[in-house]
């Protein structure tokens, strides 16, 4: 049963995408933490509130610059966004003056620098290779699943599989049904990748309790690390999703994806809004 609070007379909120990887972001810093899994439905529904594929929320840090938790659009917990980190890092920066910031998730601490193209750089960390902790309950390189599927874990867990052609799969078919099977007892995100070339992928993604997604940071980071320890790729990949490219490079202190930020609008939710939750 969800927790009764009192109710919210206004909200504030910016709407961001990463490769059309859509966020709403909640700038929770000075006050109470707003969200609760009806407010996260409801702000992600499509048609009857305003849509995201996972919602931010930006808290105090934790002896970093911010902290940052994750919704799904189903109203379930997201461990780990890596394009929503990427996004508000880029407007943590622009909002403290500075070239670089640290911020706490889940997964602990995290870095984000904007490099000298622009663009915004994520530290996602260590991929999680442990089969109780990304949690899945089989040998991660060697699921017993049709397709020879990976698992990995970037805070939350990936399934990766690789084909001849994803832009082939059917993803709304086959995403759903691995996302729920039993040896994912947080269930999964389902990542459907081809070797473009030995430093390219191409990748498709059904996100766990957001569906099929244009880009997943995590997803794609994963996908790098699996095609690496499957010596299908190096470590340093560029990565083609349905909205556009991500550039992953895992080296030892991480997992970095590095790819396009954009702010859309800031907006506020009506009384009638907040008033019907």
């Amino acid at each position: 049963m969800e927790q009764t609070r009192a109710p919210l007379t206004r909200l504030s909120f910016m709407k961001m995408h990463g490769l059309g990887n859509d966020f709403v972001v909640i700038d929770a810093r000075e006050g109470r933490d707003p969200v609760t899994p009806a407010l996260a439905r409801a702000l992600g529904d499509r048609h009857r509130g305003v849509g995201f594929d996972q919602l931010a929320v930006i808290l105090p840090g934790q002896g970093t610059d911010f902290t940052l938790e994750f919704w799904n659009s189903d109203g379930s917990k997201a461990g780990a966004c890596g394009n929503a980190t990427r996004c508000v890092s880029d407007w943590m920066m622009r909002t403290l003056g500075r070239e670089a910031v640290s911020l706490t998730t889940e997964r602990g601490t995290l870095h984000a620098v904007r490099r000298a193209d622009g663009l915004v750089s994520v530290n996602m960390g260590a991929p999680i290779l442990d089969a109780p902790a990304i949690p899945v309950a089989a040998d991660p390189m060697a699921l017993p699943l049709a397709g020879d599927p990976l698992a990995v874990g970037m805070g939350n867990p990936h399934c990766i599989y690789f084909v001849a052609d994803a832009e082939a799969v059917d993803v709304a078919g086959l995403g759903p049904r691995i996302e729920h099977d039993p040896i994912f007892p947080e269930r999964t995100n389902v990542e459907f990748a081809s070797v473009v070339a030995p430093d390219h992928l191409r990748m498709r993604v059904w996100e766990r309790g957001a569906g099929i997604t244009l880009a997943c940071g995590s997803g794609t980071c994963a996908t790098a690390v699996a095609a690496h320890l499957r010596g299908l790729t190096g470590r340093h990949v560029v990565v083609d999703v349905d909205g556009g490219r991500l550039e992953i490079d895992w080296r030892e202190d991480g997992v970095w994806m590095t790819g396009p930020t954009a702010l859309v609008f800031t907006a506020e939710l009506s009384p009638d809004f907040l008033a019907a939750l």
